[in-house]
């Protein structure tokens, strides 16, 4: 029997990244939710929803019948101000999690973010942190550490997820998300690489998010790359994620 998967934010970049890998795929029934409409140039399978996240009764109705959340929903600025934070990634996704427990979601998957713990980034480890030869890693059992108020929404999802976890039982996976590109890793910019995420692993990623089974996890997102400051350990031992691209290759 196929999954019913509710991707929330489905038009944002994230969002195509995995339906551009998933959407043929025959053992999940999509419901996607945006606050705007489809567009005719993107790959949209199944129904779409358009609603914004505080919406509480528009969101619940959504849920109905889901297994699996992706949610990635939200203010993705890095510069977004209190005010659209609020709302929009820390209430807003509040409202995602009750309907899920609410609906009985089986598996919840969050996309948090690399600003969820920058400010480990300190004079003193950068730009070393970025080079092949470090050895300094994150691999999610680190407090978080955001260095601007995105961040701070982004580390307030993961608790929010370990509240949901611990108290109703939701299975639920944080992926602190890299530098999503498409086609090949920033250009000239030692940080963009080391945390490098493409395409094609990011489906892959959210696609064991849906199949695996787990309690509550703090992944990373990001491509197996020579320079790396995330450990990807995790994600493989607990998702099965297997990533196929390294940002060295694209010297």
């Amino acid at each position: 029997m196929a999954q019913s998967v509710l991707l929330t934010g489905a038009s944002g970049r994230v969002g195509q990244a995995i339906l551009e890998g998933l959407a043929d795929e025959r053992e999940y029934e999509w419901r996607l939710l945006d606050r705007d409409p489809p567009t005719g140039d993107r790959n949209y399978p199944g129904e779409f929803v358009v609603a914004d996240i505080t919406d509480e009764e528009a969101v619940r109705e959504a849920m109905e019948g889901i297994d699996v959340v992706l949610h990635l929903a939200g203010d993705p600025r890095k510069t977004a101000p209190w005010e659209s934070v609020l709302p929009n990634n820390i209430d807003g996704t509040q409202t995602v999690y009750e309907a899920a427990v609410g609906a009985g979601v089986d598996k919840f998957a969050f996309a948090s973010s690399n600003h969820a713990v920058g400010a480990y980034e300190t004079d003193e480890r950068t730009p070393d942190m970025y080079r092949e030869d470090d050895e300094f890693r994150l691999d999610g059992t680190e407090l978080p550490r955001p260095g601007n108020l995105y961040g701070v929404s982004k580390a307030t999802g993961e608790i929010l997820g370990r509240y949901y976890h611990d108290e109703y039982g939701l299975s639920v996976v944080c992926v602190r998300i890299g530098n999503l590109t498409k086609d090949h890793p920033p250009i000239d910019y030692e940080r963009g690489q080391a945390m490098w995420l493409s395409h094609r692993d990011c489906a892959h990623l959210f696609d064991r998010c849906i199949r695996a089974e787990y309690d509550y996890e703090v992944v990373y997102g990001i491509s197996d790359n020579d320079r790396k400051y995330y450990s990807i350990e995790r994600a493989r031992e607990v998702l099965g994620y297997e990533p196929r691209d390294n940002s060295a290759d694209h010297g």
